[in-house]
């Protein structure tokens, strides 16, 4: 290797490589199986999507009961029928009596755009074209509400009370043969937690036993951006897997059938997340299933429990619905905050973030807290950044040499070799002595481009001036143009590469990135000029001890 700057390139070239094969991995668009066709969708039973368990659980279901005429069926889609609005301080909720299925969840603390700020994001819905929805309900031999099933409510709308700390609704279903289910949804002040609990209340005059089941059945979603988008689609936890990712190319090869402990399934996607949490203790049969026509279910099924005749027995669940935020979700969960999934760099990551929470923490603006880690991470490297810009110094100082080596060499490329590794030898120099800075700190940057673009904390967050979100790109281009000039700056006071396809290579440099960086988050747009930036003044300074050193000597 004959000069550091082509190691920088390399090093640079390596972290776009990881960066595009970790988008292809998980973002790539694929092929979609072929949608059944609505004759063949027709004939599907109305407990289809809930895959059957074991042979040792609960016997199959019976058929859902007929839906009575408050149930108003939708031309495409999901079954609808009355809605029942809850608000509380975290959320703003509608639940469907048809199922009691969750069907929209609003976030009033985050705008669906910065220009927007009266209009929340919109985590769950219905819509046709978009259904992400949550889905539970009872199986049994004996009658059993289902997510098909009819329910009733005392009212249409619910708020939580001022001075409340929370909120419940409760949803009857009444059965003929004497079985009353109610199943209450409980809403927390400060929380994206809700409890979902069934009580079935055995007036039959005969042992019922069931199961109860929880799934989310989602839209596929295809990738809204070329250039920065995260994963969406399902992720499962378990005692004996920590964190797994599905994708629905995952769902459409693989039908999920297996035996779990605790844990947890979660549909995620940028910044947010829905997930059903089971008792920690409790034991699920996990299942997926591609329903077709885009559609995917991903679920748990607990194991069957026994109501006695004039007895009571309850279920319980709970749903996350909202922003990744990391103390939020392990509270709820162990290993749910994996969702805020930095990669396989994960142990670098939360450290780096832990830090930058930190220091927003005193300095209340993220955009300075990116600067401010920017610069400790830069005085953590010091020594490594110190030897790699004295090999650079060293390589400039043989560039004469080195020129003159090849003009008497030309193409002899053995002989030059030689000759260039005895003067290296006789002048003290370590040609790869830049090399190894570079290849420590790219596992750092990889995992602050994750950090960055995964925090939720960022979304929205105004720096300065026109940065008033750093998580969306630069609207003016200023911080991109910024970066190329940096590194313009950097090949101007580095060695040029003696070859001169090397050094047309690294004129371009700068160009390309400025282009590719364009359509980054400001945020990390920051980083990386903040970063040229120190490491401009880092690397002028000590060329220019060095350069003092050699003429005092002299």
């Amino acid at each position: 290797m004959e000069n550091k700057q082509l190691l920088l390139f390399i090093a640079l070239s390596v972290v776009i490589l990881l960066l595009w094969q970790a988008w292809q991995g998980d973002f790539a668009k694929k092929p979609q199986t072929a949608a059944p066709t609505a004759a063949t969708a027709s004939k599907v039973p109305a407990t289809a999507d809930v895959p059957a368990p074991p042979a040792q659980t609960a016997p199959a279901p019976t058929q859902t009961p007929a839906a009575t005429a408050s149930a108003v069926p939708a031309e495409k889609g999901l079954a609808h029928g009355e809605r029942i609005r809850v608000v509380t301080d975290m959320l703003i909720a509608e639940i469907d009596t048809h199922g009691g299925d969750l069907r929209q969840v609003d976030l009033p603390h985050y705008p669906i755009a910065k220009a927007r700020p009266d209009v929340p994001f919109r985590l769950m819905n219905d819509d046709t074209a978009k259904i992400f929805v949550a889905q539970s309900g009872l199986l049994s031999t004996s009658p059993a509400p289902d997510h098909h099933a009819i329910y009733q409510a005392a009212k249409n709308e619910y708020r939580l009370a001022d001075g409340a700390n929370e909120l419940k609704v409760p949803l009857t279903w009444v059965n003929d043969q004497g079985i009353t289910v109610t199943k209450t949804y409980t809403f927390h002040r400060g929380s994206y937690v809700m409890d979902v609990d069934y009580v079935v209340n055995n007036a039959s005059g005969q042992e019922w036993r069931g199961r109860q089941y929880r799934q989310f059945e989602r839209a596929r979603v295809e990738r809204e951006s070329r250039f920065i988008y995260t994963f969406t689609g399902g992720a499962i936890s378990s005692q004996e897997n920590k964190y797994r990712k599905l994708s629905f190319d995952d769902m459409d090869k693989e039908t999920l059938s297996k035996e779990i402990k605790g844990g947890w399934v979660a549909m995620i996607q940028h910044y947010f997340v829905a997930a059903w949490v089971p008792g920690q203790d409790e034991s699920d049969h996990l299942y997926s299933k591609a329903l077709g026509d885009g559609l995917y279910v991903l679920g748990l099924s607990s194991s069957e429990k026994s109501v006695p005749a004039g007895g009571k027995g309850e279920f319980k669940s709970r749903i996350y619905a909202g922003p990744k935020l990391q103390d939020h979700l392990a509270a709820v969960a162990p290993n749910l905050e994996l969702t805020v999934d930095y990669g396989m760099l994960t142990f670098i990551a939360k450290p780096i973030f832990w830090l930058l929470e930190h220091i927003h923490g005193l300095v209340r603006n993220w955009g300075w807290s990116i600067i401010l880690l920017t610069v400790i991470i830069k005085l953590a490297f010091y020594k490594l950044s110190a030897a790699s810009y004295r090999s650079m110094a060293n390589m400039r100082r043989m560039q004469p040499k080195l020129t003159q080596l090849r003009e008497r060499y030309g193409d002899d490329r053995q002989r030059m070799s030689q000759a260039m590794m005895e003067l290296y030898k006789k002048e003290k120099i370590n040609p790869l002595g830049g090399c190894l800075p570079i290849l420590v700190q790219i596992p750092v940057f990889i995992s602050l481009y994750w950090v960055l673009l995964e925090s939720v904390e960022l979304r929205q967050a105004p720096f300065i001036l026109w940065l008033n979100d750093l998580s969306a790109k630069d609207p003016y281009y200023v911080l991109p143009l910024l970066m190329g000039i940096s590194m313009f700056v950097q090949q101007r006071i580095s060695p040029a590469p003696p070859d001169p396809l090397q050094a047309k290579i690294m004129m371009a440099l700068p160009v390309v990135f400025t282009a590719f960086f364009a359509f980054f988050p400001s945020g990390l747009v920051l980083y990386w000029v903040t970063n040229n930036v120190l490491s401009i003044s880092q690397q002028w300074y000590i060329l220019r001890s060095l350069e003092k050193a050699t003429t005092a000597k002299t």
